[in-house]
């Protein structure tokens, strides 16, 4: 005979945010002790967590993850899915010991396409990440990078490819 046990139910909420002027969110979102800039955008199904600053202008498209220690700076846009990782695994599992976890910082005017993956790492200013890519290293050189891992394919003026 099984128990029905009753799960502990937690509802998505937006909860000790600040937020710039301008900003705009469609909720549903899980939006906590972050900081929004000035005119961003927020679709839905996003999670922001304790500490991410989202810069003035940015735009964090549906289904996003955003773990603590991210910074995303001015006029980006992020793409619908994408994830960040704060967490390498190191043991062989998710650490719950922040100590444990690594910062993310990204530059201004980064374009980030869907259903990309950003480990811990820092993103120069002036870059696109093609859709899907996996970035697991700190990218120092404006450009489109693309792949798994992504690698840089070409800068982002066509007359100098």
């Amino acid at each position: 005979m099984s128990i029905n046990h009753q799960p502990r139910i937690i509802s998505a909420s937006i909860r000790d945010v600040q937020f710039g002027t301008s900003v705009t969110v469609i909720e549903p979102v899980n939006l906590y002790e972050c900081e929004i800039g000035d005119g961003a955008f927020v679709g839905p199904f996003v999670e922001i967590q304790r500490g991410v600053k989202i810069g003035a202008r940015t735009r964090v498209q549906s289904h996003c993850f955003v773990c603590e220690l991210v910074s995303v700076g001015e006029d980006c846009f992020i793409g619908h899915g994408v994830m960040f990782v704060n967490d390498l695994f190191r043991g062989g599992g998710a650490s719950s010991d922040p100590a444990d976890w690594k910062p993310t910082k990204i530059g201004n005017r980064v374009s980030i396409g869907s259903n990309a993956t950003l480990l811990p790492v820092s993103v120069c200013d002036n870059v696109v990440i093609g859709a899907g890519a996996v970035v697991t290293k700190d990218i120092v050189q404006p450009g489109v990078y693309c792949g798994n891992p992504a690698k840089y394919l070409r800068s982002l003026r066509a007359e100098e490819s």
